[in-house]
């Protein structure tokens, strides 16, 4: 029996010896002159001369940095599980990742786009190219995801959206988007071609892994099945799911189990 308990405390404490870490760090923003709190989740056996893949992963509107490790605490084990460091940016309460035409103090566009990599190639031992970084996000992340990665192709190889707000030239109603892109009638373009249903028209010369994903029963459905079309049409290579579900967090919990192992996969075929 001794030797039992003798065992089991021996694995107990190499499990918490092997377990990832939460970072939380400031990244200053030179563009927005601020420090912006940032999640990093380093995975087991982060140590050595490794160097790993980088998720990084945004909240949605009304959101904050710590989202996704306090509604998903099983982000930590898939961490472990595809060994690669996640990235959890704050993208403010409102900011749908844009460089704001109509206000400039947001730039989270360059921010997240940017800054956020450059200070984390800098910082931790990553995989210092596209090869070896992907960007999903929820809801206006999912938006930001696809918006950064097909505008900052040379930064992301792979992005995903989990129940995205994929449209925003039908949000002209709250969502503070009028903040960002000002008046809808005056400014009606930007709507246009701030939205991820325009962008995905300039594919980069660079190939995307992509993956969209939303439950059927999601009050805005209907913008993932648009975008799903249109590359299908536009011939965009991609994988998409939909599935029972509505816009909350029991289903991005589920939902971002399948992006992960999406994005081990494009990490692993990097590094044949």
């Amino acid at each position: 029996m001794k030797r039992v308990l003798t065992v089991l405390i021996f694995v107990s404490m190499c499990s918490a010896v092997l377990a990832s870490e939460v970072d939380t760090v400031l990244i200053y923003s030179s563009s927005m002159k601020k420090n912006i709190k940032t999640v990093v989740i380093r995975p087991a056996g982060y140590n050595g001369n490794t160097r790993f893949p980088v998720l990084y992963l945004l909240h949605g509107y009304s959101g904050a940095f710590d989202n996704w490790i306090k509604k998903v605490p099983a982000l930590r084990g898939l961490a472990d599980q595809h060994q690669m460091i996640i990235v959890c940016p704050d993208g403010a309460y409102g900011s749908w990742y844009f460089d704001s035409p109509v206000d400039s103090s947001y730039r989270y566009e360059t921010f997240v786009g940017s800054e956020v990599p450059a200070f984390i190639d800098r910082t931790y031992r990553t995989i210092e190219n596209r090869k070896g970084r992907a960007i999903a996000g929820l809801s206006m992340g999912g938006h930001g995801a696809l918006f950064l990665a097909f505008r900052h192709s040379e930064t992301f190889g792979a992005c995903g959206s989990m129940s995205g707000a994929l449209d925003v030239s039908q949000i002209t109603k709250g969502y503070d988007m009028v903040k960002r892109l000002g008046d809808t009638a005056a400014n009606r373009s930007y709507y246009q071609n701030w939205s991820v249903m325009k962008v995905i028209e300039n594919y980069p010369k660079d190939s995307l892994a992509i993956i969209i994903d939303c439950g059927t029963e999601d009050m805005i459905y209907a913008m993932s099945r648009a975008v799903h079309e249109k590359m299908m049409r536009l011939k965009i290579q991609h994988d998409y799911i939909e599935r029972p579900g509505k816009h909350e967090w029991p289903y991005w919990a589920n939902a971002v189990k399948y992006q992960v192992l999406f994005f081990d996969e494009f990490f692993r075929k990097g590094r044949l």
